[in-house]
């Protein structure tokens, strides 16, 4: 299959400047008598001009050309067009990328801030700052076209091809050159899990699924560059009946944020979240729901190049004593369900990885040999999906994949679902461990910061919550019992 040429929408894209006008064209060409317009810039310039009273050349004799002024240069695009297509280096010249947000640490990690010898060290990690922030600004670039463009009516696969066209676009890479892919683009398939399919869900070439107007669908979307993987996910509900259910999720996923920080223990902010979580309840079709913590999906930390590093952050009560440390990226990510809590995989493979602790086989298909050359120079231990093996022209290979999962050299991901007839919704976030900040790379010039909450009065002490949970809560008088507020009023 050869691979996808440029579409007719992309050929036909035009930049829009920072003042909403379109790229003017170049200076017009010096009319072909030689003399200026009017109206022209080259009236003012240094010629042999006629002066009043002063006889012209006889006929026959050479006239002076008037020097022409140069063309100027086409400006450098000030705006990201719609849909994003423009370099993300063109709008942050000299590789400039916007910081996310800075967190001080607190308590017995106060001293970081101020020490001398922590800025050093995070000095040091010019590079790995300026990937993190390139892969980040793309995301949100991105991401913000997502939520303000995706509709019901679209197609699962318009809706991924979108984003992904978007990423590799604003980072510079489509991924079809040999290699490319790992210089940056995807940090793993975009993943569109529908209602009670929580994660791990992309379509696979030929999926006509469309969206649904009382769907709820959880969009994941990972980028990176130069192998920093920026992971981060939201959920989108177009039927207001499930706002509560999105509003248990994005609260639980912003205290686990809050609470993260150096040589906190994992365990405890499991615990944090799974009380914010469980705190809310939603009423679907006249029946009210819990929302319950899915207890065996967790957060994670994020390695070069491997999206899953070896820390997991669990989003329920655990007595994980394992502590989060200096220079750890974290994933942030919780899952909320109105069914039992608990996912189990179903349905249609998309989702793969080659293992980076896979050992040597002396594979014997010549189709699986032939294919991990391709996932070895294309992906690295990157998460693909087979839509990506058919962009790159690759045929007839589900057999050879099989063999690579057989042989324990590529592990699959199957779809992850709760009880059929269920909800559940994801929010996630990527966050730094800095050695004198904690930077949440996400969020940016236009987001909310999970910390400037405006607060209101607690009844159990000065700290308080946020007023939209105080509105969700006195919605439901059952939840103002003291053991659902967080773990500050306790």
């Amino acid at each position: 299959m050869a691979a996808p040429v440029p579409t007719e929408e992309l050929k036909k894209l035009n930049v829009v400047g920072a003042n909403g006008e379109h790229a003017k064209p170049g200076a017009a060409d010096t009319p072909t008598n030689g003399m200026a317009s009017p109206d022209s810039d080259d009236s003012d310039e240094d010629g042999e001009v006629d002066a009043p009273g002063v006889a012209t050349s006889t006929p026959g004799a050479a006239r002076k050309k008037k020097k022409k002024k140069p063309k100027r240069k086409k400006k450098a695009p000030t705006a990201q067009s719609d849909p994003p297509r423009v370099l993300i280096s063109q709008l942050f010249p000299n590789d400039n990328y916007p910081a996310g947000e800075e967190v001080e640490y607190v308590n017995e990690n106060r001293y970081r801030t101020t020490s001398e010898e922590k800025r050093h060290l995070d000095n040091l990690n010019s590079d790995f700052l300026r990937d993190y922030r390139h892969a980040a600004e793309a995301h949100r670039q991105v991401r913000q076209w997502a939520q303000r463009s995706i509709k019901p009516g679209w197609t699962l696969t318009d809706i991924a091809n979108g984003i992904e066209d978007s990423v590799r676009a604003l980072v510079g890479h489509e991924g079809l050159e040999e290699g490319d892919g790992i210089v940056a683009g995807m940090g793993f398939p975009t993943g569109l899990s529908l209602n009670h399919c929580a994660a791990h869900y992309t379509p696979n070439s030929g999926n006509k699924m469309v969206l649904q107007a009382d769907d709820v669908m959880k969009v994941d979307i990972g980028v990176h560059v130069g192998g920093r993987i920026v992971d981060s996910a939201f959920t989108m509900a177009f039927n207001p009946q499930y706002d509560n259910l999105l509003a248990a999720v994005k609260d639980a996923t912003n205290t686990g944020v809050r609470e993260a920080g150096i040589d906190v223990r994992l365990g405890e902010i499991g615990t944090a979240i799974q009380e914010t979580m469980e705190s809310y309840e939603v009423e679907i079709n006249g029946t009210t729901y819990p929302v319950k913590s899915i207890r065996n999906l967790s957060g994670h930390t994020i390695d070069h190049y491997s999206i899953h590093g070896s820390k997991s952050v669990p989003i329920v009560k655990s007595s994980n004593a394992t502590k989060m440390e200096e220079g750890d990226v974290f994933a942030i990510e919780t899952f909320g369900s109105t069914g039992q809590g608990y996912v189990r995989d179903d349905g249609e493979v998309s989702h793969y990885a080659k293992r980076g602790d896979a050992s040597h086989v002396d594979l014997r298909l010549s189709s699986a040999k032939a294919l991990l050359r391709v996932i070895d120079k294309n992906f690295g231990t990157l998460p693909f999906c087979r839509r990506y093996l058919d962009r790159l022209g690759q045929e007839k290979y589900l057999l050879g994949l099989n063999s690579l999962v057989a042989n324990g050299i590529v592990e699959s991901y199957p779809p992850l679902v709760d009880k059929k007839g269920s909800y559940t919704a994801q929010f996630e976030h990527t966050i730094l461990l800095r050695p004198n900040v904690k930077e949440v790379i996400m969020n940016g010039r236009e987001q909310r910061s999970v910390y400037d909450i405006e607060r209101t009065a607690c009844p159990f002490n000065s700290i308080g919550l946020s007023p939209i949970i105080q509105e969700l809560r006195l919605e439901n008088r059952r939840l103002m019992r003291r053991r659902h507020y967080p773990q500050c009023c306790r």
